[in-house]
């Protein structure tokens, strides 16, 4: 299994979790954890290792044309899956936490969700916009 196939198997089952059943003791404890996110960053950062002398010098100096050959690359385009599987899943894993402590209704959230895995920033766009208009609920405890 190459490291952009692990990316996905690693961060499915905690979005399945989150988005079929929030409401289960078991995704509670599991996504309580900000560690969930460990498995897509190891993977990244094993993936990092043996190119870091390339990755490094290009993300320090950022060249379209340079950024654009290194994600061209399959070690790139799994270096680029990794991170993003692993920031999304920490914003799901934020939007999780802070819904259920404002008490929201998994009904409206678990799509947010979808969007969040599916395109990250949409989904928190569209998270932190209804938190705006919905108000913060009935917070129960700190949602970090």
């Amino acid at each position: 299994m190459t490291p952009f196939e692990l990316s996905n198997v690693v961060v499915l089952p905690f979005w399945a979790l989150m988005i079929l059943a929030p409401l289960w003791s078991v995704t509670r404890r599991l996504i309580g954890s900000p560690w969930i996110v460990a498995p897509p960053a190891l993977i990244y950062l094993a993936t990092l290792v043996p190119v870091a002398s390339i990755v490094l010098p290009a993300v320090v100096n950022p060249v379209p044309a340079e950024i654009a050959a290194l994600l061209g690359t399959p070690t790139g385009t799994a270096l680029a899956w990794a991170h993003f599987v692993a920031f999304d899943l920490f914003v799901g894993r934020w939007i999780y936490c802070d819904s259920r402590s404002r008490l929201y209704s998994p009904w409206w959230v678990s799509p947010v969700l979808v969007l969040t895995l599916l395109v990250g920033p949409v989904g928190l766009l569209l998270y932190l916009s209804v938190r705006s208009i919905v108000g913060g609920g009935n917070v129960a405890a700190d949602p970090a």
